[in-house]
């Protein structure tokens, strides 16, 4: 029994971190028809939901995968690389839930040409980001490495794009919104999108050192 339990198992970390990158994106995508439909009641509830259903199946992703680097005895990288890549990927879900959250908390009455452009960049990072995890399986070929690295590179420069729009988006904000309770809704709306693509960028971040450690 002991002996058994330190044999190799079947566990792919990959298709793991597949399916936890295939939710992300999914969540990106509810809460984007879920600004692009604000204004009506039933479909703004319907896209919330589904942002939920999302980040909930992520989150049984990460708990399969943190419960499997304890019980697999050889791993395909190291562990805590995989215990940091998919705890910072489940952090972007969590950051698109939270999105939406706060939206329905703080009950947001219209969504802002701000809101929508940082919206679809962190649609692009998402997508972006799955991209990249899918290619981390294959990244000992040379050519796949390189464009894992190259995907990496496009999340960074999508993040400063979302620095760009927040800091355009707060001084606007501070100018011209008179009403100090809307200022302070959109402001935290605001810092919280982009936060997605900071996180998405620390996976890229993450992805692009296992890259270096193991190709």
């Amino acid at each position: 029994m002991f002996f058994g339990k330190l044999l190799p198992r079947d566990t792919n970390f990959f298709t793991m971190f597949n399916q936890h990158a295939d939710h992300i994106v999914v969540a990106a995508k509810a809460f984007s028809n879920l600004v692009a439909n604000y204004s009506d009641v039933e479909l703004r509830e319907k896209y919330h939901r589904e942002v939920n259903h999302a980040e909930g199946a992520a989150d049984r992703v990460t708990h399969e995968v943190n419960k499997a680097i304890h019980k697999t005895f050889i791993t395909p990288i190291d562990r805590e690389q995989i215990h940091g890549l998919i705890n910072t990927m489940d952090d972007v879900a969590d950051l698109i839930q939270d999105s939406a959250e706060t939206m329905a908390l703080y009950d947001i009455h219209h969504m802002t040409d701000e809101i929508k452009r940082l919206t679809d960049l962190s649609v692009k990072c998402c997508e972006r980001l799955r991209d990249a995890v899918y290619l981390l399986s294959k990244i000992a070929e040379a050519t796949t490495a390189e464009a894992a690295l190259k995907t990496c590179d496009e999340i960074d420069k999508l993040e400063s794009d979302a620095d760009r729009v927040l800091r355009t988006a707060m001084s606007k904000l501070f100018r011209e919104e008179p009403d100090v309770r809307e200022l302070i809704k959109l402001k935290a709306i605001y810092e919280l999108l982009e936060t997605i693509t900071d996180r998405c960028e620390d996976v890229a971040n993450l992805i692009e050192g296992i890259i270096l450690e193991n190709s």
